[in-house]
């Protein structure tokens, strides 16, 4: 009942995405199952004791730092809406202290990959349309769900704008280039009408980037699109789809957008999520300053 409300509430009061709120319910049950274990009872009767044993079996099984992360921050967000909610008084995890993670060298693509990548595609009807793929997502930064839920209707190219929803309902306006336009145009006009053929292609509801059979790209096949080229030029190790959100960042940042924009443009709630960007800015003086300074 109590996991049940809070999956309710996620979802209709904080917009939060299906696929968040999935790992939510794994990470709760999970949490759920270890008590049960411990013979501790109800998930509002743990105690600050259960959540460190918890944390110390996570360690001990050989789970990474991430993941205890990941699932701690999980029980954070559940307990606070079970004191919320008078379901408890005591949130069990307020006083458990997150294992610190060494900070990953941020991956992204450079400008010189990023151009070899875009003109990889060729002009067939499947070249059109991966090309258009391509543009969109390195000038858009948008996520993958967010590329593939696209409509028509969110699509303006005489202004040169993308109205996507967002991961949590929250509509934002995205700006394109002027290649991602050319491009985009170039596939509507033929390669989505072929691929469409002719069933409900003008409607304004009707998915923007469609497979062979018209229907939606799926996230598998965008999977399989990022692969094929990134073998065909030599980047299948480094490419996947969301680095394609990366670089944009990242070259965002080099070339002096302030963090409020990328906030906006990336779709992030927090800017604690954006500041990440900076530290390839920060490489980049460190860089700068050895090179330069007489007595570096």
């Amino acid at each position: 009942m109590e996991l049940y409300g809070f999956i309710t509430y996620m979802k209709e009061e904080k917009k939060t995405a299906d696929n968040t709120c999935d790992a939510y319910e794994r990470d709760i049950r999970a949490f759920e199952k270890f008590l049960n274990r411990r013979g501790t009872g109800a998930l509002h009767e743990a105690s600050e004791a259960d959540a460190a044993a918890y944390l110390m079996e996570l360690k001990n099984s050989g789970k990474s730092r991430s993941t205890a992360n990941r699932k701690l921050s999980s029980l954070r967000t559940f307990y606070k809406f079970l004191v919320k909610q008078g379901f408890t008084s005591v949130n069990p995890v307020d006083g458990i202290k997150a294992p610190r993670i060494e900070k990953k060298e941020l991956a992204y693509l450079t400008v010189e990959e990023v151009e070899k990548l875009l003109e990889a595609p060729d002009n067939s009807v499947k070249g059109m349309r991966d090309r258009a793929i391509l543009e969109v997502m390195y000038a858009t930064g948008l996520r993958v769900s967010e590329i593939i839920e696209l409509k028509m209707a969110d699509v303006n190219l005489r202004m040169g704008f993308i109205t996507c929803s967002g991961a949590h309902g929250r509509a934002r306006i995205v700006p394109m280039g002027t290649m991602a336009r050319r491009a985009l145009d170039s596939y509507i006009l033929n390669s989505r009408l072929y691929l469409m053929r002719e069933k409900g292609s003008e409607e304004p509801n009707s998915p923007l980037f469609v497979n062979y059979q018209g229907e939606a790209f799926s996230r598998q096949g965008l999977w399989k699109l990022m692969k094929q080229y990134g073998r065909q030029v030599g980047l299948e190790q480094k490419l996947t789809p969301h680095i394609l959100r990366t670089s944009f960042a990242v070259h965002m940042v080099q070339n002096g957008a302030d963090l409020k924009s990328l906030q906006e443009l990336m779709g992030h709630e927090d800017i604690m999520a954006t500041q990440i960007y900076l530290s390839v800015t920060k490489n980049r003086i460190k860089d700068v300053y050895d090179r330069t300074h007489p007595r570096a």
